[in-house]
């Protein structure tokens, strides 16, 4: 029995935990109020907000991917200017050593045109100068034998045309007998 007194006497005492109709009432038309502040006022500045950030992030995205995309270009273009030029710099360097070569081949040429030159004006002085020695040995030769003859015969030969014929002659068949 106890427990249905303190059944039947909470029932007709007022709850502390639960408000009256009236607050209820009034709380719903200041949430109401309050809900469509925000959802009118409020709601859409974040909304705009929030849009203009995303766009700021997409820009900022697509400026960055734009960028990439630039260096990316600039630097395969840089790369093809430095293969052309390594190219460039190869050709250089193999037409310096064509050019090299045909320059080392031309001074050989001319070296060796130069020794055949200085070889034929030797050989040219050297023959000047034997056949100086041969007339010079001749007249000797041809003065001691007409002084030897003349020693021997007794008389001058000297001056006689025919003397100097036959040392002359003499000089000719000794030479066409070697």
């Amino acid at each position: 029995m106890m427990i249905h007194s303190i059944v039947v006497a909470e029932a007709s005492s007022p709850n502390p935990l639960l408000p009256g109709v009236p607050d209820l009432v009034w709380s719903s038309v200041v949430f109401a109020v309050l809900l469509v502040f925000f959802w009118t006022k409020v709601l859409p500045s974040f909304k705009k907000n929030l849009d203009a950030r995303t766009e700021a992030i997409e820009g900022r995205l697509e400026a960055a991917e734009k960028a990439q995309a630039e260096a990316a270009a600039k630097t395969a273009n840089i790369e093809a200017e430095q293969s052309a030029a390594r190219a460039e710099a190869s050709q250089i360097r193999e037409e310096a050593r064509a050019q090299g070569a045909a320059i080392l081949a031309e001074l050989k040429e001319q070296a060796a045109a130069e020794a055949e030159r200085i070889t034929a004006t030797a050989n040219a002085q050297i023959e000047s100068e034997r056949q100086a020695a041969i007339v010079s040995l001749r007249k000797e030769v041809g003065s001691i034998a007409i002084d030897l003859a003349s020693k021997v015969v007794g008389t001058s030969l000297q001056n006689d045309k025919i003397a100097s014929d036959v040392v002359d002659q003499f000089l000719a068949d000794l030479e066409a007998s070697k």
